[in-house]
């Protein structure tokens, strides 16, 4: 009688290719893939062994404690930092490892630092045709005679960010948070596919605050959004999936409400 073993031997080499594929297929329905991603600074390990999956069309809130790595996390993912270790995909297929800072901001994704950087000199209009010109000198760009698909750009963005009816205005006479939406602006003025947005609410007032909620809510509608904030109020008004990071990886994951009463998520950061 003949034994039957050969089917049985086969077996794992058949599992460990289906689960490669179904790793790249989730890979590629992503916009940002980190996976097993690890940094370390002169001995401290800063990200751990992360995994962080943003869909096509996504918003994210990214909360955690301070040290929790959370900016290391975007510096990876614009090429400031390159990881030890993991994998860091872009829209499915492009490896951010092997790309520069320069590189990555012309791929499509866009940071947005907590400090709003305008030029305060120039109007808010002008801000827009800067951001909008891309490699034009200053004043190349501000005399440029704009076409008719500029124009409309500029107004759709302007209306975007709040500040249709101060478009003439002098960017320094802005409040805080209207310079804050001017730089969103001014990020989406170069066309990204992922906006990252570092505590966009630091200093406003509670109205900018809340209307700070409904933009990005506007803006998610055609980018996706990586958005860090320690004010749990915004992150409620956001309405989002929620991650935690602690110690560089992830802490928790899902709801405001099932993040927030996570028992970890309480321990290490919201009951401080």
């Amino acid at each position: 009688m003949i034994e039957e073993r050969p089917l049985a031997a086969k077996a794992p080499q058949h599992a460990a290719l289906t689960e490669r594929e179904v790793q790249e297929s989730r890979r590629k329905e992503t916009i940002l893939y980190l996976d097993g991603v690890s940094v370390s600074f002169d001995g401290f390990r800063a990200i751990n062994n992360l995994s962080f999956l943003l869909g096509k069309g996504e918003m994210r809130a990214i909360i955690g404690p301070n040290g929790a790595g959370k900016t290391t996390m975007m510096d990876i993912v614009t090429g400031k930092t390159r990881p030890d270790e993991g994998e860091v995909f872009f829209n499915g297929t492009v490896d951010l490892t092997k790309h520069d800072e320069p590189a990555i901001a012309t791929m499509g994704i866009g940071r947005k630092f907590q400090k709003p950087t305008v030029f305060e000199g120039h109007t808010v209009e002008d801000n827009l045709a800067l951001a909008l010109a891309g490699s034009r000198s200053i004043l190349a760009a501000i005399f440029h005679r704009r076409d008719a698909e500029e124009e409309a750009r500029i107004a759709e963005i302007l209306d975007t960010i709040r500040l249709t009816h101060l478009r003439d205005a002098s960017a320094a006479n802005l409040s805080h948070g209207q310079k804050q939406w001017l730089e969103i602006g001014m990020l989406l003025a170069q066309d990204p596919k992922v906006l990252l947005v570092d505590e966009p609410v630091a200093g406003m007032t509670d109205a900018e605050t809340e209307e700070t909620a409904r933009l990005l809510r506007d803006i998610a509608r055609d980018h996706s959004v990586v958005v860090v904030e320690h004010d749990m109020g915004f992150v409620r008004d956001l309405g989002v999936k929620v991650t935690c990071l602690h110690e560089g990886s992830v802490l928790s994951e899902g709801s405001i409400d099932n993040v927030s009463s996570d028992p970890k998520v309480v321990e290490v950061y919201l009951g401080r």
